[in-house]
């Protein structure tokens, strides 16, 4: 066989449901413990840290150590874009969860894709800031214009900070729900740190959904107006 990734091997560490269930219950940011990934992925914790085991070691996840608990995590933003747009092929293909109810309709509407903002009001964020010209979309990049970093200066975002760090300061993230881009990178994480920290967005402990408050909706759609496309 020609020499190259092995795509095989990572797809093998996605491709059993237990693992894949920890993955994706890892998207909604937080670090989490055996017992609780356990629980996620519907296993004993003696066969989720096998499977735990098996991901550590090819790199999908990392783990911090406090006190007598391990919390483990994605191991990268790659990771979570790579699981992010697997969910995506997923729903194209017709394979999806069978449960129904409101949850669903929340996680549709806003959620956590590992950081940054996912949903509908994910895809609000990046067309609005597209087609105000604070965002330049080419083939080759997603970048922040002159605009835009005031803008994002004028919320208290500090995007020189930003751009110094090892992550894409701007990157495309397709979103499974609603089959358009939203916005991750620094600048997605930064936006939505900054929608929790001022209150317009209340995060599910069970899930990656989180709600907007009256203000916040409010705040959100004066921000972040939807505008026609040009």
């Amino acid at each position: 066989m020609k020499d190259g990734p092995a795509i095989a091997n990572v797809a093998a560490l996605i491709g059993d449901p237990a693992r894949a269930n920890i993955l994706t219950a890892l998207m909604a940011g937080k670090a989490l413990t055996v017992s609780e990934l356990a629980q996620e992925a519907g296993v004993t914790l003696q066969t989720t840290s096998s499977h735990l085991s098996k991901l550590l070691g090819g790199g999908m996840v990392s783990y911090r150590k406090q006190g007598r608990h391990k919390y483990f995590e994605l191991a990268s933003h790659q990771v979570a874009g790579t699981i992010e747009a697997l969910m995506g092929l997923a729903a194209d293909s017709g394979h999806l969860r069978t449960r129904t109810g409101p949850r669903d309709e929340a996680l549709r509407s806003a959620r956590r894709c590992y950081n940054h903002l996912a949903g509908t009001a994910g895809v609000q964020v990046y067309e609005s800031m597209v087609r105000r010209g604070y965002l330049t979309v080419d083939a080759a990049d997603l970048s922040l214009s002159t605009a835009g970093h005031v803008f994002a200066e004028n919320l208290g975002i500090d995007v020189v900070r930003l751009s110094k760090g090892r992550a894409p300061l701007c990157r495309e993230c397709l979103d499974w729900s609603e089959r358009k881009t939203h916005l991750a990178g620094s600048l997605g994480r930064a936006l939505l740190d900054y929608m929790i920290a001022d209150g317009w967005v209340k995060q599910d402990a069970t899930s990656r959904a989180v709600s907007f408050t009256a203000r916040g909706r409010t705040l959100f759609n004066d921000i972040f107006p939807v505008l026609d496309a040009v």
